[in-house]
């Protein structure tokens, strides 16, 4: 505050030597000797015309550099502020997404909500610059027509006429630009799902060859951005030419009374200059500070679009009272469970399993019987519409979800790896164990020989996705990363689904290893790999239809026996 009016001050005696100049100086080097001089009541009779004059011009360059000086120091302070209200804000908006469950990321594009992290979010910066910019300019302009008013009231008075048609120009552009300015980034937003749905699938693209498809397609998004952009800045020039028109105007009628006034001898030629110079540094931030005020209106969009996940609420809260779940023997209840994706279609209903600690279980069934949600409310990836789910006796509902997911490992038919090394993708759910650990895990999940013979061994790239990796190297790593995690419940969505006979006949050897000893629940089309399992529950028609071992369930002819009958067809 104190350094903005400061600045603000010397901004205002910028102009004032070169009044200075003309009014005392030029007059006075026309006299005998120019002997009448004096600075701000301060009699200059023994200095010389040039010496003063340079005196003067070396003030002209003080009062420069003192107002430029402590306005770079204000707008540092301002750029620091911004920038961080800016990390605050990615990082806020970045930790709310991890947090929310998978049903909004299930109804939302990932690349959309990548754009509002890396773009939309920068919006917070523009805010708080402007907003200073704003709050600097109105002591700015006060101060310039406090000091207008001093010399010519009428002149100061004048100046003011155009304020209000140039308010109603804000007003009657504002909302049209925000507007526009969320178009502009929703198609921002469109483009890069595009470009990073077509790159990240190129090998199919190519296999297809549908190259042209694609940037066809890319090229339809782009120009629609293209279309929404020339229409908000066909609205930003159009509000510019009014807001231009309306200074001139201003302008124009303030150097008409000025030069009436000059003429009439109320003000002097340095004065009436020092005027309209004053008048520029009035006009001006009142110009900038309409484009200013339509630049809010665009942030704003952005901000909002940020906001728009902040405020969502979550699906699957945290309790204020949820306690740290202890150390769980394995215990795993489904009681009375139904499960929706909204409140009119349920996926399942009334499922009721029990599995006690160290039992396997697997959930067989058709494709989109809901299978892999069932299994997703363990970990409590999602709530269940009514009935609980419990571990241990505890519902998940009053445990934390971190001290929860601390005691699940998790393999899934796709292992998702990281763009990092072997060694991080391994440790990436117990990132404190040793060198040892990493390499006794990657040993039993059979990990350890194709590693030692990468270049580089566990400190090698596995690529974007794993891409340097095979299917079944893939699978192994997230094998190795749940014997690390070394949890009491294990969950196994279509672990081997992906692989050929022979991978999928070595990783089931491992991984029954790695299912010894632990509570698990296990999904898999592949009947022969969970038929002698202790127990299987078979669902269809959106309900448990059948459950037991399975000899018992293939003596009772149901469907699972037919889908049994089927897989040894097949």
């Amino acid at each position: 505050m104190l350094l903005t009016l400061v600045s603000n001050a010397f901004n205002l005696l910028r102009p004032w030597p070169l009044a200075y100049i003309v009014d005392k100086l030029l007059p006075a080097a026309t006299t005998a000797g120019g002997r009448n001089l004096d600075f701000l009541g301060v009699d200059l009779g023994g200095w010389s015309i040039p010496t003063i004059l340079a005196a003067v011009c070396a003030l002209m360059v003080v009062f420069h550099l003192l107002a430029g000086g402590i306005g770079y120091l204000v707008s540092v302070l301002t750029l620091r502020v911004g920038l961080q209200a800016l990390l605050r804000l990615r990082t806020e908006l970045y930790a709310y997404l991890h947090s929310l469950p998978l049903k909004f990321h299930d109804e939302r594009r990932s690349a959309d909500s990548s754009f509002r992290v890396a773009y939309d979010s920068q919006s917070i910066q523009a805010v708080y610059s402007k907003w200073f910019f704003v709050f600097q300019s109105t002591i700015g302009l006060v101060a310039t027509f406090c000091t207008m008013l001093v010399f010519d009231w009428q002149i100061a008075l004048l100046s003011l006429l155009v304020i209000p048609f140039m308010i109603g120009a804000i007003y009657w552009y504002a909302k049209r630009i925000r507007d526009q300015s969320t178009v502009i980034a929703e198609k921002e937003s469109a483009v890069l799902t595009v470009a990073q749905e077509g790159l990240s699938s190129v090998k199919i693209v190519q296999a297809f060859g549908r190259e042209d498809h694609e940037v066809a397609q890319f090229q339809s998004s782009a120009k629609q951005s293209l279309e929404a952009n020339l229409k908000l800045n066909a609205t930003s020039m159009r509000s510019a030419l009014i807001v231009g028109t309306l200074v001139a105007a201003g302008s124009a009628a303030m150097f008409y009374v000025g030069a009436r006034h000059v003429m009439d001898g109320k003000l002097t030629v340095g004065q009436i200059w020092y005027l309209s110079t004053l008048l520029l540094m009035l006009y001006q931030p009142l110009e900038a500070l309409t484009h200013v005020a339509w630049g809010l209106q665009g942030a704003a969009a952005g901000t909002q679009r940020c906001f728009e996940v902040l405020d969502r609420e979550n699906d699957v809260p945290e309790s204020p009272n949820a306690v740290e779940l202890p150390a769980v023997k394995g215990e795993v209840t489904l009681e009375n469970v139904a499960f929706g994706y909204d409140d009119k279609r349920l996926v399942f209903r009334d499922v009721n399993v029990h599995l006690a600690p160290g039992q396997t279980v697997a959930f067989v069934g058709g494709t989109g019987a809901g299978k892999s949600t069932m299994l997703s409310l363990v970990p409590r990836f999602y709530d269940p519409v009514k009935g609980r789910v419990l571990v241990d006796g505890h519902d998940l509902r009053t445990v934390t979800k971190r001290s929860l997911r601390a005691q699940i490992s998790i393999v899934l038919q796709d292992t998702l790896l990281f763009s990092t090394t072997i060694r991080e993708n391994i440790a990436y759910g117990r990132p404190d164990a040793t060198e040892e650990e990493i390499i006794e895990a990657a040993k039993r999940a059979q990990a350890h020989d194709f590693i030692m013979a990468m270049p580089g061994g566990y400190a090698a790239q596995v690529g974007e996705r794993g891409g340097h990796l095979s299917v079944g190297q893939r699978q192994r790593i997230g094998i190795a990363r749940a014997f690390l995690k070394n949890a009491p419940i294990l969950i196994l969505d279509e672990p081997t689904s992906a692989l050929d006979p022979q991978t999928e006949a070595a990783i089931m050897t491992t991984l029954e290893e790695l299912m010894r000893g632990r509570t698990t629940l296990i999904i898999t089309h592949r009947l022969a790999t969970i038929h002698t399992v202790d127990h299987i529950v078979v669902l269809g028609n959106g309900t448990v239809v059948e459950q037991g071992r399975g000899d018992e369930l293939v003596a009772l002819g149901g469907r699972y026996a037919e889908l049994h009958r089927a897989a040894k067809l097949s």
